[in-house]
């Protein structure tokens, strides 16, 4: 196809919020610097939510001090509330990402306050972000489906949607938090949003829980999203969502965009060496379901698997 495709990598704050073992700020500037090494240009790279709550997350201020990716790589930082966005910009954040929801106990779990006080919370970030020049990312979490309700209605969805693209965000991804979605349900949704607002700013976030992530991806490309969230190794789950497993692996995303004709600027042998640096740091880290095949026709040669993809068996 030639068309270029956006990968998001997430690992380094979605990815690490909920693992056992806690990496310092030292680790986690070298799980980044792998990421950036493979080529990736947009990383989350942590959270300024309260140290207490997300104790992996303490000290994203001296990390986002400390990076420099010269004005080759967009780090973002999430912020759940008016204080974590000032954290931020005291960090010297050039993006942020607020969270939404699509669900009322959802927000009262995971910040304690009402979707109408999210709203409101939200909208005040974004008013300041414009004003301070920072870009703001919202994600809207279980949109496909919550752990608390159940199914979510898309309508419901889809108005949230409409109102920050309203506001002008510079991005708005649907979120399957606990990896509920089926591809039928992504289609419609994405594509009922890419039709009523276009695709450039819209983006999608999925977990793996029940096996369907690349599926999900797959569904939201053929609507026509280019803009995806992955994780390094597989790596992730939300501690305030209950059955929220790893993000679709970034490993695994990359190989399927790449045989399928996408451009995305990332090395695959590089980002192989990302994802078992993931590994070997928190232990956990899965690697994606396509990480030893991609391994072994990697070989000796240091080119990139893909361009043996032609051998499908």
């Amino acid at each position: 196809m030639g068309a270029r495709a956006i990968i998001n990598e997430v690992g380094p704050r979605d990815g690490l919020q909920s693992q056992s073992r806690i990496l310092s700020v030292d680790e986690r500037l070298q799980l980044i610097g792998a990421l950036e090494a493979a080529g990736i240009r947009r990383i989350e790279v942590g959270s300024f939510a309260s140290p207490k709550a997300v104790p992996a997350m303490a000290g994203t201020d001296r990390l986002l001090e400390r990076l420099n990716g010269e004005g080759l790589t967009t780090y973002t930082s999430m912020v759940p509330n008016l204080k974590g966005y000032r954290l931020a910009r005291e960090a010297g954040a050039a993006s942020v990402t607020v969270i939404a929801y699509a669900s009322e106990t959802m927000a009262q779990r995971n910040v304690r306050m009402t979707l109408d006080e999210t709203e409101s919370t939200a909208g005040d970030i974004l008013r300041l972000a414009r004003d301070d020049g920072v870009e703001a990312i919202v994600i809207v979490a279980v949109a496909f489906g919550c752990p608390f309700e159940g199914a979510v209605d898309p309508d419901f969805v889809g108005n949230i949607a409409a109102r920050y693209l309203e506001a002008d965000v510079a991005r708005l991804v649907l979120a399957d938090t606990i990896g509920a979605a089926d591809p039928a349900q992504v289609g419609r949704l994405a594509g009922e949003l890419v039709e009523s607002h276009g695709a450039v700013r819209l983006g999608c976030h999925f977990h793996d829980t029940r096996a369907m992530g690349l599926a999900n991806v797959y569904a939201a490309l053929q609507a026509g999203i280019r803009w995806f969230d992955s994780s390094i190794g597989g790596l992730g789950g939300c501690p305030f969502a209950p059955g929220a497993s790893g993000n679709v692996a970034t490993e695994d995303v990359v190989m399927m965009l790449h045989q399928m004709g996408f451009e995305t600027g990332i090395d695959l042998p590089r980002l192989l060496a990302a994802s078992d640096l993931a590994t070997r740091l928190t232990g956990t880290a899965p690697g994606g379901r396509a990480r030893e095949w991609l391994r072994k026709r990697l070989g000796a040669s240091g080119r990139d698997p893909s361009a043996a993809l032609e051998a499908r068996a």
